[in-house]
């Protein structure tokens, strides 16, 4: 068996960068600051310190959600009425800023001296990329964190992709509320064209996309996870598309569906389909190997994005050390050094391959809720 060569990123490209990360009330935080560097930027503490909230503050920016839950569930320091969340950053010649204030239950931001109205404006501005330790569910979770994955990379990369979600939730919420009250056929009709005409083209979208990923997980896959052989991607899209169209599908389960009070096919059950090569499925992988399959998953989609924006998003990386072994460690940190995006790292000390002399490294140090710079 031979031993793959160093992963080679895309060619060195211009990459998303933040300047200054502020944040008040954010879990441990009461009023902290942060100016990374362009490259990479290790966030070093003990466990529980704050360091993993520093990469949450900049992925509920550019998600609007959590990476660890509903932002009610603890985002919000102990006692007061809400967090805020403030980034600067530059991507390509424009230098833009953006401020999120949220409660729990209600949220007010700014884009660029602009009010916000709805968070989709805010997430389409930033893209940040986020691997942490509950990413496995990527491979051993609902097909629900898939669809996000999907629909998320679509989202920055579709233009269209957003008003047609939005239409198809419309009409899925109007056809299952006409199926509870078990009304006429002739609305059923209605809103059936409907769900049909968008759902097609969200599969469409989907399908396409999918394509575009598999190269650049082929590639990811051969140099950071090589005893998978090759995962091919495929998308099932909710219902049996190569025999029926949506509209043929829809009402042949209607009448089950009025049973069941709820849509039963259609986009909002599809899923991204893993096949391994060299494993009979994704549920034979170890939690190991599952995080390996979800990082060049989460790899791909960053150099997807790079390549049709130009420019990398940021990529984040928490708790690098007890997510992957020194060898899998060192073959990541080589990848991103060649693909110059900006990193975030977080751990309780530095991953050994950024002891290399040729990777400049901004390091900041966090305890009791303080975070500092560091030498």
């Amino acid at each position: 068996m031979t031993t793959p060569g160093p992963v080679r990123a895309l060619s060195h490209s211009p990459a998303v960068q933040i300047g200054r990360v502020r944040v008040r009330d954010f879990r441990r935080f009461e009023q902290q600051e942060l100016h990374p560097a362009p490259g990479f930027n290790l966030i070093v503490g003990d466990n529980g310190s704050g360091k993993t909230s520093v990469l949450e503050a900049m992925h509920l920016m550019a998600h609007g959600r959590s990476f660890r839950g509903r932002v009610r569930d603890g985002l919000i320091r102990d006692g007061e009425p809400s967090l805020e969340v403030y980034l600067e950053w530059q991507q390509g010649e424009g230098q833009h800023r953006a401020g999120l204030r949220h409660t729990g239950s209600a949220w007010e931001a700014r884009l660029d001296g602009v009010n916000v109205s709805h968070l989709g404006e805010l997430c389409a501005a930033l893209a940040v990329v986020s691997f942490e330790p509950g990413s496995h569910i990527l491979i051993h979770g609902s097909s629900e964190a898939r669809r996000r994955y999907l629909d998320w990379g679509l989202f920055h990369v579709e233009h269209d992709f957003l008003p047609q979600w939005r239409r198809y939730a419309r009409a899925l919420k109007q056809r299952n509320a006409l199926l509870r009250s078990q009304r006429s056929d002739t609305q059923l009709d209605a809103w059936e064209h409907e769900l049909a005409q968008s759902g097609e083209q969200l599969s469409g979208y989907r399908s396409a996309y999918v394509a575009r990923l598999q190269p650049h997980l082929d590639r990811l896959v051969t140099a950071l996870f090589p005893s998978a052989g090759q995962i091919m991607l495929s998308l099932q899209p909710g219902w049996k598309w190569q025999e029926l169209t949506l509209a043929d599908a829809l009402l042949l389960t209607r009448e089950r569906d009025q049973g069941q009070g709820h849509t039963t096919i259609g986009p909002h059950r599809a899923d991204l389909r893993l096949e391994f090569s060299n494993f009979p499925g994704r549920d034979s992988l170890s939690r190991g190997q599952a995080k390996l399959a979800a990082l060049s998953l989460l790899f791909a989609q960053a150099a997807q994005l790079a390549e049709h924006d130009g420019a990398w998003p940021v990529l984040q990386l928490d708790d690098l050390a007890s997510e992957l072994d020194r060898h899998h460690q060192q073959r990541v940190l080589e990848y991103l050094h060649g693909c110059g995006a900006q990193v975030f790292v977080t751990g309780t000390e530095a991953p050994a391959g950024l002891a290399d002399p040729g990777i400049d490294v901004a390091m900041f140090h966090v305890e009791h809720g303080v975070l500092k710079a560091s030498e």
